[in-house]
């Protein structure tokens, strides 16, 4: 790392989904749930991989101009009826389907990131830059207990990530320098899209974000400013 960005960096902003929160494993374990209340059944391992795959693709068309705004539980619930038809899955009321598009609010923290953000915080302004609508983003801070000092990105800049907009919306609302903001994700693609916006970047790698096989994102693909195992290791290199 730069030895200038310690000193430079006055805040973090934190990708959520994968990052911060495990969205495959919380999303098989509610998809369990409900076939356990309802008898409906199917591989939600499965499930959970194509429902996700309907993400980046339902957010194109809004970052390119090609479609109004709408916010991530609007997308979300559109990507599930959709997934719920490929899977033909029967016999579940709106109700049923309504719950389990909430799964999203209920994603379970990484065992280290709790830790990791407290320590953080001590030393930087800690906010989320997700794709997540702010209702979601509270949620999931309530859930998993998560020291954030506040939340921002995709729904108050009204544009998704890697959109340069999603980036320097926050830069502006922190009121701070590009240079002071170090966007953190385990995905390349995003540090890409705040690295182009002039942030300065931390990769956290998440092995199993994808599941067992994963094979993407599994080591850093461009030069970040950081590379860290986790979000305690994240604190040490960062001094905190």
């Amino acid at each position: 790392m730069d030895p200038s960005a310690p000193g430079l960096v006055k805040a973090l902003a934190f990708d959520v989904f994968g990052t911060v929160v495990d969205w495959r494993g919380s999303v098989i374990r509610d998809g369990e749930e409900l076939a356990r209340r309802t008898g409906v059944k199917t591989d939600w391992s499965a499930f959970a991989d194509a429902w996700r795959a309907e993400y980046a693709p339902s957010m194109r068309p809004i970052r390119h101009g090609e479609k109004p705004w709408v916010n991530l539980d609007v997308l979300h619930w559109e990507n599930l009826l959709t997934t719920v038809q490929r899977f033909r899955l029967e016999g579940l009321a709106e109700a049923d389907l309504r719950w389990l598009n909430l799964a999203w609010h209920r994603l379970d923290p990484w065992p280290d990131a709790a830790e990791g953000l407290a320590r953080l915080k001590r030393k930087f302004i800690v906010v989320t830059l997700s794709n997540g609508n702010i209702a979601l983003t509270v949620d999931l801070i309530r859930h998993g207990k998560l020291p954030f000092d506040a939340v921002l990105g995709a729904e108050v800049a009204k544009q998704y990530k890697p959109h340069p907009q999603a980036y320097l919306t926050t830069v502006s609302l922190l009121q701070l320098e590009r240079s002071q903001v170090m966007m953190i994700a385990a995905h390349n693609s995003d540090l890409r899209g705040a690295s182009r916006a002039g942030l300065r970047t931390g990769y956290v790698i998440r092995p199993t974000q994808y599941g067992p096989e994963q094979k993407n994102d599994l080591a850093p693909e461009g030069e970040w400013d950081v590379v860290a195992k986790d979000f305690v290791d994240l604190a040490q290199k960062l001094g905190a």
